[in-house]
């Protein structure tokens, strides 16, 4: 079974408390149970911005006609850098690729800024986003495409590319 991170975090945080307990000796048993309290109820705390939206199943077929409109985002810190994307590919800040809730993984897509008018092409290669009301989290080198980088959010509209357009390799 795969254990969430705030779990692996309450934990890891028990077992070493207890570990530092039976080494110093000089603890009681009730001081290191309310240290174990406080370090549990701390680190629940520091995940609470982790809420989970309810799950949305991922759209089988995409028609060339599909479009929505909302707000996009970009992610890409150290910690995603190096890890796996839902569809299994190494996160890469330097592609074009978008992480969608819904849209098929592999699926191309137009993004256009509504700010700026611009826009990239991407492939949805992960899932998410996990916050608020955003609809797509675009890698750091498809956010500095349509300028998104310096807003850290802004209004997208995204529409599915037909079949031609959507071919590899595009330029």
């Amino acid at each position: 079974m795969r254990r969430k991170m705030p779990d692996l975090l309450v934990w890891g945080l028990s077992c070493l408390l207890t570990l530092a307990c039976g080494m110093t000796g000089g603890m009681s048993c009730a001081h290191a149970r309310h240290a174990t309290r406080h370090a549990v109820r701390h680190a629940r705390a520091a995940h609470h911005h982790l809420r989970r939206l309810p799950p949305v199943a991922p759209m089988r077929n995409v028609s060339s006609t599909w479009s929505q409109h909302g707000l996009a985002s970009w992610y890409g810190t150290h910690r995603e850098i190096g890890h796996r994307t839902a569809s299994g590919d190494i996160f890469d800040p330097g592609a074009m690729t978008a992480a969608h809730r819904q849209l098929p993984l592999g699926t191309r897509v137009r993004i256009r800024a509504v700010a700026t008018g611009r826009s990239v092409i991407v492939t949805i290669n992960d899932r998410g986003p996990y916050r608020g009301n955003r609809i797509i989290d675009l890698s750091p080198a498809a956010a500095r495409e349509i300028g998104l980088l310096d807003r850290g959010t802004t209004a997208v509209d995204i529409m599915a590319l037909p079949p031609e357009e959507a071919a590899w390799p595009h330029g």
